[in-house]
């Protein structure tokens, strides 16, 4: 089967299209065949070796996290999928990817495709509906009538965050640009600053929940504008001791993480606020659940662009240039019935 990999790590990854066998399963898990994958900026960050303490691969490694497709096999002790059923999935963290032909997919990370959404649409969900569910929902607690930041309102996590959190009773304030301001008002935006003619921090106060999204010095200016008792997650770093906790690591990556979050900790107790790093993880149970939410129309996929599979590199450049309004999906094949072992 055709899979887009990468040979090694760094600035010359050896990204390319391969031949390689069909994979095995085992009693837990299904193969799945991939009719849609949505890409995340990890996608291309993995590669460059940015996530290489973190995360293990088996180089060469099969890129790609999300995806939606067809069971076309599953193991002896799956019990909730059966062959021929449509599922929705992220497999990120745990060592296989989707950009291919058949995916191996474990049980737990899957859910049915809400019936609504075809698999473009369902593929570009899985990354960004668990990460806003984890962050929002689990890590934040986020209440009706509380205050939310969610910056860079118009991009693939931004785009599903905003509307996950309205449906959570939550008042949101973004960011994006003049051209998005329309789009993150569709989607509920409530406080919507336009970062080209202002700064953040200098419009929105009082808020009881932070998501942090952007890289560079974006996590310590929105400590401004919060009040006290509240919250920053962060999906973008720096990791703390906890999470090398949550991962099992030893002492040294404990006391690394540790030193790497301790400026920012300190900063967010000065504004009596709690910070800490969000992993995302696989969830098939959470997936289900937002699925409902996507059924009743509560929640809609927003996709800026969609690539062939042949394209899939060039999805990839285009996704790092930044600028996309909600998610890139690559779909495997438009004769979906076309696709070989």
């Amino acid at each position: 089967m055709k899979a887009l990999t990468f040979k090694r790590y760094g600035k010359s990854p050896g990204i390319g299209f391969v031949d390689i066998p069909r994979p095995t399963i085992k009693p837990d898990e299904m193969l799945v065949q991939v009719y849609a994958v949505g890409l995340n900026p990890i996608d291309y960050m993995i590669p460059k070796g940015m996530f290489k303490p973190i995360l293990r691969f088996q180089l060469p490694a099969t890129l790609g996290s999300d995806l939606a497709g067809v069971v076309v096999e599953a193991g002896s002790r799956v019990t909730r999928f059966k062959p021929g059923d449509a599922v929705f999935a992220s497999v990120f963290d745990l060592g296989t990817g989707t950009l291919a032909e058949f995916a191996v997919v474990p049980e737990s990370a899957a859910a049915l495709k809400p019936a609504n959404l075809d698999f473009v649409q369902a593929a570009s969900i899985p990354m960004v509906g668990l990460t806003s569910w984890q962050a929002l929902k689990e890590r934040a607690a986020l209440k009706p009538g509380q205050k939310v930041f969610i910056p860079a309102g118009s991009g693939g996590i931004g785009t599903f965050a905003i509307q996950l959190a309205k449906h959570l009773g939550a008042r949101v304030g973004t960011t994006t640009s003049t051209a998005n301001v329309g789009l993150v008002k569709r989607l509920g935006a409530d406080e919507v600053v336009d970062y080209k003619k202002q700064e953040f921090q200098d419009v929105l106060r009082d808020y009881d929940v932070v998501l942090g999204t952007i890289r560079g010095d974006g996590i310590e200016k929105s400590l401004r504008i919060l009040k006290p008792r509240s919250r920053v997650v962060s999906l973008i770093g720096p990791p703390d001791a906890a999470f090398a906790r949550a991962r099992g690591m030893g002492l040294f990556m404990k006391f690394v993480f540790g030193l790497l979050s301790r400026k920012i900790i300190g900063q967010a107790r000065k504004r009596e606020a709690e910070y800490s790093f969000l992993f995302v993880h696989p969830d098939g149970h959470q997936l289900a659940e937002l699925g409902k939410l996507l059924d009743a129309g509560h929640i809609q996929p927003v996709i800026d662009k969609v690539f062939p599979f042949d394209q899939t590199k060039e999805a990839l450049a285009y996704l790092e240039e930044g600028r996309a309004k909600g998610k890139v999906v690559v779909q495997m094949s438009k004769d979906l019935n076309a696709l070989a072992d």
